[in-house]
């Protein structure tokens, strides 16, 4: 499997504030893993929200930003985010900025706050 920027679709999801776009190559192909590249396009951004297993956050392009209710974290190219499961957070790119990273949780759900 080969995962090309050209995968890219726009992702108007109710989830996203600003232009986002995903792909999801995985599909269904796995039970244990759902694994998600998403471009965030100057400062565009997820809600606050919640999933019930662990998030792994690799960023892969630009810089961002990703938080709690309390604190925030810049992120950029290269790094790893771990997101505890049921911990409210958000992430996307900083304002000015594009950002792309990819998102790998487990099976379960996602819940906006």
């Amino acid at each position: 499997m080969r995962v090309r920027s050209s995968g890219r679709k726009p992702n108007p999801g109710e989830i996203f504030v600003g232009s986002v776009e995903s792909q999801d190559p995985l599909g269904e192909a796995s039970t244990l893993f759902r694994m998600t590249e998403i471009t965030f396009s100057d400062g565009a951004r997820n809600k606050l929200h919640v999933h019930e297993t662990d998030q792994l956050l690799l960023v892969t392009a630009g810089l961002g930003i990703v938080a709690t209710e309390q604190v925030e974290h810049e992120i950029a190219s290269g790094d790893l985010a771990l997101i505890p499961a049921g911990e409210r957070h958000w992430h996307g790119a900083r304002p000015g900025q594009d950002m792309t990273h990819w998102s790998i949780l487990g099976p379960g759900k996602t819940t906006i706050v």
